[in-house]
């Protein structure tokens, strides 16, 4: 594989992004309980750990842990909390009881945006080996600009002590100046769709080596990007998979919508409904307009303040680096009319090289394995109407809906740690995903289907507990958009 990404050190532009910390991201059958698969033929003590080689690695560390979720990782240092604050419920239980060996490691690259195990050093991952393995793989990238642990309490903890092996990168380049990786616009996200296939490939040798036969099973899941991630890679390596779950996946797309299109609106309309006055119920319905959903409004407030502003600014400035010239990311907060403000923004009367950049890493949905799409309803980042309905119609119009199932969760929003402010309002995801997550694997069994798409509605007079606990995928009509 060939990887030329430039490091940050030489960036292709001057200056630097200033804002808030991103947290881009970032069901008739109840999920399986939380408990590792019962020892068998296939427990392995993970004696020999040292003789286990992940193929193309540059560099690897492997340790035999006595718990491989984050109920032991956090306390032995094999994680990183600060990757995964911000995603998951305060409450979310963590299962335990998962021994096994991890590795960490990285393969060759340039560039040097990851801190993690004091490495300075791209395309980290994480793969962890439990002693009771069910037979499967379970991969993922991460959501936003996030490292190798990001999906450690939402994903991999569960499918851990499931019995799944689980492995996970860091997409090859991190943080908010992720966009100064590569020669050329776009460069650096199409470096996370190489990245997730290495290490699947790489994932998949690890697995035969150690368990001596291959894994009987690869599942690929992920969650924002990450779940843009799952799309990419079923659409075009559906060889390597089984089928995916997709959690709210960024929807590129050379003709739009994209987020460079609904994110200026955003920026431009809000602050005028903020402030009141004559104007602000025309701005109000201007943001519905642009896909923001009625309903949604009290969630303007904080996503103005911490997500539309920067996120619009570091991809733009990814994709189309030539609209604020010299200055990197754009001017944060500026009104419009501002020269080269982010506000005024507009992707389509951009030049054709802007656009050149974004079929780089656009999406077809001409999948070719089982995929599962969830999304809630009330996600103000990625708006469900200009993100997953597009998506699945692409998938119908590309004659491969037999192959996708949708479900629009009703109340959620994009990271589930804004249940814990909001609990009256809106529902968690993560439990949506593990009964998603179930319903792929039923899928994956001779004569099982699951349910047909459509929205999931918000349940009635439910308690945390039981919104954290369960999420049913109660079968119905397909009245996906």
């Amino acid at each position: 594989m060939r990887f030329s990404f430039r490091p940050p050190t030489r960036p292709r532009r001057r200056g630097g992004p200033a804002g808030l910390a991103l947290a881009f991201l970032t069901c008739a059958l109840a999920p399986a309980p939380a408990t590792a698969a019962p020892a068998g033929p296939d427990a392995i003590h993970c004696t020999h750990h040292t003789q286990v080689r992940v193929p193309g690695a540059e560099h690897q560390r492997t340790a035999c842990l006595q718990e491989l979720t984050t109920a032991g990782t956090v306390a032995s240092g094999h994680t990183d909390p600060a990757d995964w604050a911000g995603l998951t419920p305060k409450d979310l239980a963590v299962p335990s009881g998962v021994p096994g060996l991890q590795i960490d490691g990285y393969f060759p690259d340039t560039s040097t945006t990851n801190t993690n195990n004091g490495w300075n050093h791209d395309a980290q991952f994480v793969i962890r080996l439990p002693d009771r393995w069910n037979g499967g793989l379970v991969v993922a990238g991460t959501p936003g600009n996030r490292e190798q642990y990001a999906n450690d309490r939402a994903i991999a903890d569960w499918v851990l002590s499931r019995g799944y092996a689980y492995a996970a990168t860091d997409k090859g380049n991190t943080g908010l100046a992720f966009h100064r990786d590569g020669k050329e616009p776009g460069d650096a996200i199409a470096e996370w769709n190489d990245r997730l296939t290495q290490l699947t490939r790489a994932a998949r040798a690890t697995v035969a080596r150690h368990y001596h036969r291959p894994p009987s099973r690869t599942l690929v899941t992920g969650m924002s990007n990450g779940g843009y991630l799952v799309r990419w890679q079923l659409e075009n390596h559906p060889g390597l998979y089984d089928g995916g779950v997709d959690w709210e996946g960024t929807l590129w797309r050379s003709g739009g919508p994209t987020l460079l299109n609904f994110l200026p609106q955003a920026l431009r309309h809000y602050p005028v409904h903020a402030a009141g006055g004559e104007g602000a119920d025309a701005a109000r319905r201007a943001l519905h307009t642009a896909g923001f959903p009625a309903g949604s409004e009290f969630l303007w407030p904080y996503h103005h303040k911490v997500y539309w502003d920067l996120t619009q600014r570091i991809y733009r400035e990814e994709l189309d680096p030539g609209f604020d010239g010299p200055t990197e990311a754009g001017t944060p907060f500026c009104a419009p009319g501002t020269p080269a403000c982010d506000a005024d923004y507009d992707y389509a009367a951009r030049p054709r090289e802007v656009h050149k950049a974004m079929k780089k890493i656009a999406l077809t949905g001409r999948i070719g394995k089982p995929l599962i799409t969830l999304h809630g309803t009330l996600d103000v980042l990625l708006p469900i109407t200009q993100d997953s309905d597009v998506y699945a119609r692409m998938v119908r119009q590309a004659g491969r809906g037999s192959l996708h199932r949708y479900y629009r969760i009703e109340g959620g929003t994009h990271t589930d740690a804004l249940v814990d402010s909001h609990p009256e309002q809106l529902r968690p995801l993560t439990p949506c995903h593990r009964t998603a997550f179930t319903a792929l694997e039923n899928w994956l069994t001779p004569g099982h289907r699951p349910p047909a798409s459509h929205t999931v509605p918000m349940p009635e007079r439910a308690d945390a507990a039981t919104l954290l606990s369960t999420c049913s995928l109660k079968a119905g009509s397909d009245t996906a958009p």
